[in-house]
């Protein structure tokens, strides 16, 4: 999980991407996510993104494809990119070999976000080394939990989280994971984790003051493990797959939330003798 500092531009973005994925294979990751939106960064937060270039983008994707197969990894790229309704915010999975597997589109925006962005229309699936996971990015992780309900239903052992919540210039510091004065979103990666059994993985920007840990939880809800607050980092994990039994996922009867239930008239009264 990779916790880099605010980039705001595609160039110095790249060059953040390029370090973490040399350090990430010479410790023997498979896969390795980035923050929501990292090249070139989200629009409407309190620092400065440069202009949308989608040239400048898909080069750089193609760039972050070489050094995927450069270094043998798997890559979960976060980016902006064009589409003929607007900007999507999109996470790219990249394999090992530098291909193309596919694309999750954030299909639940916040409000905040409506001027800059347009939504995606579907979710998806994905596979790394046989492992089936997931992708949610940001405000539909912490506040559509449906959706990390869907990827597990569908097979996911993982479910990774590209998200943003923080600032470089105001907020206060955490000094400890789920701690109960700080914000719910450590909170609710833990339910995200717990109530679907499965693995749940979110990475933040290496923000000074990070609202939410870059952290690995697992199927029972424990933090595994979390990037150190306010500075950036690359968080290594280990996990086993066939911890995540994804049994209340499987326990799940969408088939008793179609319509409302009808309502039960109250009986007639019996008449007196």
């Amino acid at each position: 999980m990779a916790s880099p500092p605010v980039a705001g531009a595609v160039t110095p973005a790249l060059s953040w991407v390029e370090r973490y994925l040399g350090e990430a294979a010479s410790q023997g990751a498979d896969i390795v996510c980035f923050p929501e939106t990292y090249i070139p960064g989200l629009r409407g937060w309190d620092f400065e993104v440069e202009a949308h270039d989608q040239a400048a983008l898909e080069k750089a994707r193609d760039q972050v494809c070489a050094l995927a197969k450069q270094h043998a990894l798997f890559v979960i790229l976060a980016m902006e990119w064009g589409s003929p309704e607007g900007l999507l915010n999109v996470a790219f999975v990249i394999s090992d070999k530098g291909e193309i597997l596919g694309c999750q589109s954030k299909c639940q925006l916040a409000p905040e976000e409506d001027p800059y962005y347009v939504a995606g229309s579907a979710r998806e699936l994905f596979e790394v080394k046989g492992v089936p996971f997931g992708i949610v990015i940001c405000h539909e992780g912490w506040r559509y939990p449906e959706t990390v309900r869907w990827a597990a239903r569908e097979g996911a052992r993982i479910v990774f989280h590209p998200t943003l919540t923080g600032s470089d210039k105001r907020g206060k510091t955490i000094d400890r994971f789920g701690a109960a004065d700080s914000p719910y979103y450590e909170k609710a990666m833990v339910c995200r984790g717990l109530e679907n059994a499965v693995f749940f993985a979110s990475a933040n920007y290496g923000f000074v003051y990070q609202e939410a840990a870059t952290a690995v939880i697992d199927p029972v809800g424990r933090c595994l493990s979390h990037a150190p607050y306010g500075e950036p980092s690359l968080l290594l994990v280990d996990i086993d797959p066939d911890e995540a039994t994804r049994i209340y996922a499987k326990r799940f009867r969408p088939e008793t939330y179609r319509g409302a239930a009808p309502r039960l008239s109250a009986p007639e009264a019996v008449p007196a003798k």
